[in-house]
């Protein structure tokens, strides 16, 4: 059987969500109509027995627009913006998932909660308890509280992360490119695209640019490759593939041939702790 055969069979379920995704670029508005679709896709995954996690960014930047603010000069406003673009973001994730019949849970999340051997296994335990009361968990940098040395820094990697907390069997990264490049795509018309990849070696590593297309996000194909070392190490089979469609979901979990696909390396020796301690 395929990789993308076998994507169909996958019971637990992370799916990160980029700023730029959620956003309008002109305003930094959310984009409703996105949000409602991306609440139906995942409802129709629950409606087919999956347990998905949603990793979601969106928050300094929603609570930038929302006070007309262009950008965020020091820690304070940052963490200030985080704080009023949460509470929206989880309004509206509440209000969509709702008329699907779903229950959305907040989890914000830094460092510090899976590097302290308690409080990981707090965390592991509260999203086991999630799944099995049927709730969708929306997790998040707690980027109100986080500073440097206890930060992500970004979610492409808090995803990968939460995917080996809860042993998950899929990581999809929803991001601004169609997948993983030889090159830049946008600076190189001579980059060709690689559809699958079997082992993320330093020969794939050393092709991450740093950099992201988009004003909103953190994260670039580095963080992304990154993100992909920590969730196949760890067992999972992760996806990097467009997020202009939402409807690309389901189409994504039916195994269609889209995006760049990451098979599954699981390592015996495999500790989260590690990975976390060279971020």
């Amino acid at each position: 059987m395929s990789a993308r055969n076998e994507i169909s069979d996958k019971k637990r379920i992370v799916i990160k969500i980029g700023s730029s995704s959620l956003v309008h670029p002109e305003t930094g508005k959310l984009n409703l109509p996105k949000l409602e679709i991306l609440a139906r896709e995942v409802s129709d995954l629950k409606n087919r027995g999956k347990e998905v996690v949603i990793v979601s960014s969106g928050a300094i930047a929603v609570g930038k627009a929302s006070r007309g603010i262009k950008s965020c000069r020091t820690l304070q406003e940052k963490q200030a913006c985080a704080a009023i673009g949460q509470v929206i973001l989880m309004g509206i994730y509440q209000k969509f998932f709702a008329e699907y019949g779903q229950t959305v849970a907040q989890i914000l999340m830094d460092k510090k909660t899976v590097t302290d051997t308690e409080s990981r296994a707090h965390a592991r335990n509260t999203f086991n308890e999630l799944f099995e009361l049927g709730a969708i968990p929306i997790v998040n940098e707690n980027d109100t509280v986080s500073t440097y040395d206890i930060e992500f820094g970004d979610n492409d990697r808090l995803s990968a992360v939460v995917v080996a907390l809860i042993k998950a069997d899929l990581l999809i990264l929803l991001s601004d490119i169609d997948g993983l490049y030889t090159d830049d795509p946008r600076s190189n018309p001579d980059s060709e695209f690689i559809p699958e990849v079997l082992n993320l070696d330093s020969h794939f590593m050393d092709m991450a640019k740093g950099s992201t297309g988009s004003s909103f996000g953190t994260g670039g194909m580095a963080t992304k490759l990154i993100a992909g070392d920590i969730a196949t190490s760890a067992g999972a089979e992760m996806i990097i593939a467009n997020a202009d469609d939402f409807h690309i979901i389901h189409r994504l979990t039916n195994g269609e041939e889209i995006g760049t696909i990451f098979r599954a390396n699981p390592k015996e020796e495999f500790a989260l702790i590690d990975y976390l301690e060279k971020m």
